[in-house]
């Protein structure tokens, strides 16, 4: 608890100076006080800055919150509108946060309440002010607790979840479909509803913003760790095809591969062709493919590759629509097409457009 106290106090100060640092900046501005843990008309507030605008009086009615997910933010806003509800037009809410997202920073615009963040983000709008300003980073707990909701075993529940969005799972259940633990799914749950990307409902847990959540997970995204492998095949076009679908549908006791990024896309929704063949491959996987294919050393041009994950997750949402073209997931073709540059990038929004339209 004092721990926590101390941090709180930390945040209010350092909330204090990048007010105080804002507002300075503006030279119709006179900041005529700013001080924590103040009151107005019988209502205590973190931050209270008294300002003179043109000669007009005005006052910053500040709440500081230590979490800024979507979630608390909403929570906060409710109670800051209610604070200075009936206080006069001289008076202007303004939250403060650690780090707001563009999604929280636009709950602050609805609710026609200001903003600053202590990354830089800020949006005050009173009198005859404007002030805004946006930056592109985000602080480093931001980023882990983002790279950590789309691990791999909080990944296996998150694909689970997008095969079908609107479907409610119970902690249990969801457990079971992705071979996770309990834990794992409490976890996740919990990111999913402190971002709005999930909701809760009396059956329970079901994604309210797939789009969204796709979006932050292809922005934060990673392969898979383990060895990428370059090869050459003198196997081209339906030999090539032929070959690789009889391996593929071998079946997971003779060893796991699967097409991967642009070759599984051309079974999911064709856009563009390559001249390289993409797989996902355990060990004896990878033994079969070569022996099937005929790989050899990539010294005459790469034109097969094979990647083995370390976790082998990605193979459990393989699909096979057509006989022995088992491909990656949709999720997991999305992902790697949208980090594959521009060309991919264009056959993941396509392969989005087709297979992944959702309603939210």
């Amino acid at each position: 608890m004092l721990k926590m106290a101390k941090s709180v106090k930390e945040t209010e100060i350092r909330a204090v100076d990048a007010l105080r640092s804002v507002l300075e900046q503006v030279p119709a501005i006179k900041l005529k006080s700013i001080a924590r843990e103040s009151r107005i008309d019988h209502t205590d507030l973190d931050i209270v800055a008294k300002l003179s605008v043109a000669g007009r009086g005005h006052t910053l009615a500040c709440e500081v919150k230590m979490n800024g997910q979507p979630r608390h933010v909403r929570t906060a806003l409710l109670q800051l509108r209610s604070y200075v509800t009936g206080l006069g037009r001289d008076v202007t809410p303004v939250l403060i946060a650690p780090f707001l997202s563009p999604v929280a920073q636009e709950l602050c615009r609805e609710q026609g309440v200001g903003f600053l963040d202590l990354e830089g983000n800020v949006r005050l709008a009173f009198d005859t002010v404007f002030i805004e300003r946006a930056v592109a980073s985000r602080p480093a707990v931001e980023r882990r607790e983002l790279k950590s909701l789309f691990k791999p075993k909080s990944a296996q529940v998150l694909t689970v979840m997008l095969r079908d969005p609107a479907r409610s799972w119970r902690v249990a259940e969801l457990a079971e479909a992705a071979a996770v633990s309990l834990g794992h799914v409490s976890n996740v749950r919990s990111g999913l509803l402190d971002h709005e990307w999930g909701q809760v409902s009396q059956q329970g847990l079901f994604l309210a913003a797939p789009d969204r959540l796709l979006d932050a997970w292809r922005d934060a995204y990673e392969p898979p760790a383990g060895r990428r492998l370059g090869f050459y095949t003198t196997l081209h076009g339906g030999a090539l095809e032929k070959a690789a679908r009889r391996i593929l549908r071998a079946g997971s006791y003779k060893g796991r591969a699967v097409f991967a990024s642009f070759s599984a896309a051309q079974w999911l929704a064709p856009f563009a062709r390559t001249g390289t063949q993409f797989f996902y491959a355990d060990e004896r996987g990878l033994d079969r493919l070569q022996t099937a294919l005929a790989l050899s050393s990539p010294a005459k041009g790469e034109n097969v590759v094979v990647s083995v994950p370390e976790d082998e997750g990605v193979f459990r949402d393989a699909v096979e629509p057509a006989p022995g073209a088992v491909c990656s997931g949709l999720v997991r073709t999305y992902l790697d097409l949208s980090a594959a540059g521009e060309r991919g990038r264009e056959a993941a929004e396509h392969l989005r457009r087709e297979r992944m339209a959702w309603k939210e």
